[in-house]
């Protein structure tokens, strides 16, 4: 039996969700399609996705052609789920970008289509509602040559688009377009095709096999969703001509290989926390133990595998195939074991953030309880909670995912939440060198413990380096921890309120008082140092070295792309001119122009809202981040402080008693 992973991903409302239920039901699956409209589709599983009609989270399911077994990835197609899209495209074997015959080519048509390239990922065209008044199949095809940048080779013929009735035929391989795009990237087929010879079917299967493949070749296939016109034609091409996982083989027959897979999902049901993993070599059995990342081994406890019948528990899974794992405490994007390169996805950092509190105040420990796994399951959820001041903050990557953090506390926790206003998420990097210390009872010191600090700057991208220096020796290694962790605490609000990062902190000095009891009494800590003294003044001494050192606060900046037509491209360059943007990179394609360079994500809004009027929504823009850099004015912009403040010593104190 082999296998293939697809992802069905497409700009929203082009019917990918539904094309997926249409497969299902053709399949046996279902008994009849879901419907996005009356939320009855079986990959949409929260609320919110059946109230909006839109996919959220990656969902799986499988069906089986013949002894092919596919499963399907339903993907996200809202912009502010692109890395959602991303990090599911990285498992697959293929997909099938849908696009509708009626809107054609969207701005997230785009994206996804850029993704798909930059990932190396197999993609076949679904042109869908051919049924639909408007609809225009050519006209899409050539959109897909001009926009994307592609070879389209259509496969299918539509007789009476834009009707109810509309119907779909399969062209044969060697049918004269097809032969003449293939000729273009295979020699074989191009010299028979040159000297006018028939072309064999075997060929040219085997040369568009291989330049899907490769990206030399896009098929595109036409049909409805809702109709069913052009699915079996589909399903056939989907056997045909993409690219296989290995079948797994009985695990007694496989050669010993250690497992590897990446994690690309994290949910829970009713009977707790699993990881989606793909696995993609090796074998995977219950009571194996496995290492996710740099951590230590743990053991699998239920392996359940998606199944054309459903998720299926089993004692083990081989290379290919897609397993819910129960034991393993992973997040998305961690690996098991040395998956292949093209796997690997880094997660941007947001661009957002934007405080969370609860609409009952008596529920906040349950959001805080709510966030806190939900920031566990999903690196896209970057959580700081501030428990002095009861405050959780989140950085964001879009405005939905407000939304969707809100449905998802709501349906698992039962807490109602609002959201402040969003701001740009800036950080702070340190300017030059600083030095503090503070000693045991001395300047109003209330805390049984003695320490000095340098901090100084480090290359960008290096993150927050610790280094104990000689104190390893002299200071017990709690103390030690204890210390670090301070300092750390202290640079998740610099001197404008920003989190510090890319620096090195050194130990230079720590003085402590050993574990001591009162005569003929058990241990007494108001005579002895605990880590609690170490934790409380490392807040403090950082706070005063980055006083010395000086910070800089760098706003986020991200690259973007603009397709757009030429005849407005002097508007759309003055508007990014006014925005601030830098413009790197101008190319002429298909009678668009694709201007790129950068821009602070700060005026990213703006410029979406300004867009469409101005281009007659014809212009597709896609941003992803960037880098850093620092803020160009004399007053940077601030954060409001969430705590005690331990550049104010006397004040911090009072507030942190011993």
């Amino acid at each position: 039996m082999s296998l293939l992973n697809l992802g069905i991903v497409a700009h929203v409302d082009a019917g990918k969700t539904s094309l997926t239920e249409r497969l299902l039901f053709e399949a046996g699956a279902v008994s009849r399609p879901g419907s996005v409209d009356d939320g009855t589709t079986r990959t949409d599983s929260m609320d919110l996705e059946r109230q909006r009609g839109i996919t959220i989270r990656a969902a799986v399911t499988s069906i089986r052609l013949g002894d092919l077994t596919v499963n399907l990835l339903d993907t996200p197609g809202h912009p502010d789920f692109i890395a959602e899209v991303e990090r599911s495209l990285a498992v697959l074997d293929a997909a099938v970008l849908v696009v509708s015959a009626v809107e054609g080519v969207q701005p997230q048509t785009v994206a996804i289509w850029r993704a798909l390239r930059r990932i190396g990922v197999p993609t076949l065209f679904f042109v869908n509602k051919v049924d639909r008044r408007g609809a225009d199949v050519d006209r899409v095809a050539d959109q897909i040559r001009r926009r994307l940048g592609t070879r389209p080779v259509v496969l299918t013929t539509v007789t009476g688009q834009g009707d109810r009735e509309a119907r779909v035929r399969a062209l044969a391989l060697d049918a004269e377009p097809i032969v003449e795009a293939t000729a273009e990237i295979n020699d074989l087929v191009a010299v028979r095709w040159v000297n006018g010879e028939p072309a064999r079917i075997r060929d040219v299967r085997r040369a568009v096999r291989r330049a899907v493949r490769c990206g030399d070749l896009s098929p595109v296939v036409c049909g409805s969703a809702i109709t069913g016109a052009g699915v079996p034609q589909l399903r056939r091409f989907l056997a045909d001509l993409l690219p296989r996982s290995a079948a797994p083989e009985a695990p007694a027959a496989s050669p010993v290989a250690p497992a590897a897979g990446t994690v690309f999902a994290v949910d829970r049901d009713g009977q707790g926390r699993r990881a989606w993993v793909r696995l993609w070599s090796g074998s995977l059995r219950v009571r194996d133990r496995v290492t996710i990342g740099a951590g230590r081994p743990q053991t699998v406890t239920q392996i359940a595998v998606s199944e054309p019948d459903g998720v299926r528990v089993r004692q083990s899974a081989s290379a290919g195939q897609i397993v819910a794992v129960r034991g393993l405490s992973a997040r998305i994007g961690q690996h098991v074991g040395e998956p292949p390169r093209r796997s690997l996805y880094a997660f941007p950092p947001p661009t957002r953030q934007a405080t969370v509190e609860p609409v009952d105040p008596a529920r906040r420990l349950a959001l805080f309880a709510g966030l806190a796994e939900l920031a566990d399951e999903d690196p896209l959820v970057d959580l700081r909670l501030d428990e002095m001041r009861s405050e959780a903050v989140i950085r964001l990557h879009g405005e939905v995912q407000k939304e969707v953090i809100a449905a998802l506390l709501a349906e698992r926790y039962g807490v109602e939440v609002r959201f402040s206003g969003t701001l740009t998420a800036c950080i702070e990097r340190v300017a030059g060198t600083g030095k503090a210390s503070e000693r045991v009872k001395e300047r109003g010191n209330p805390y049984l413990a003695g320490l000095g600090l340098r901090i100084e700057a480090a290359p960008v991208g290096h993150g927050i380096e610790f280094r104990p220096g000689l104190e390893p020796g002299r200071l017990p290694a709690a103390f030690v921890s204890a210390a670090e962790e301070g300092a750390r605490a202290g640079l998740r609000q610099g001197r404008f309120g920003w989190p510090v990062t890319d620096c090195v902190i050194s130990m230079t000095s720590s003085q402590y008082w050993p574990r001591q009891s009162r005569p003929h009494q058990k241990f007494d800590k108001s005579i002895s140092t605990i880590a609690a003294d170490f934790r409380n003044l490392g807040q403090v001494v950082v706070a005063a070295a980055l006083r010395e050192a000086g910070t800089r606060v760098c706003e986020p900046v991200e690259r973007f792309d603009v397709n757009l037509p030429e005849y407005v491209a002097d508007a759309v360059t003055a508007l990014l001119g006014r925005s601030g943007a830098l413009i790197d990179d101008t190319t002429v394609a298909g009678g668009y122009l694709e201007v790129a360079g950068t821009l602070p994500s700060a005026r990213i809004p703006a410029l979406v809202a300004a867009l469409p009027d101005l281009t007659g929504g014809e212009a597709v823009l896609t941003t992803h981040f960037d880098h850093y850099a620092p803020v160009p004015t004399a007053h940077p912009p601030t954060l409001p402080r969430r705590g005690p403040d331990p550049a104010c010593r006397e004040e911090y104190f009072r507030a942190v008693p011993r």
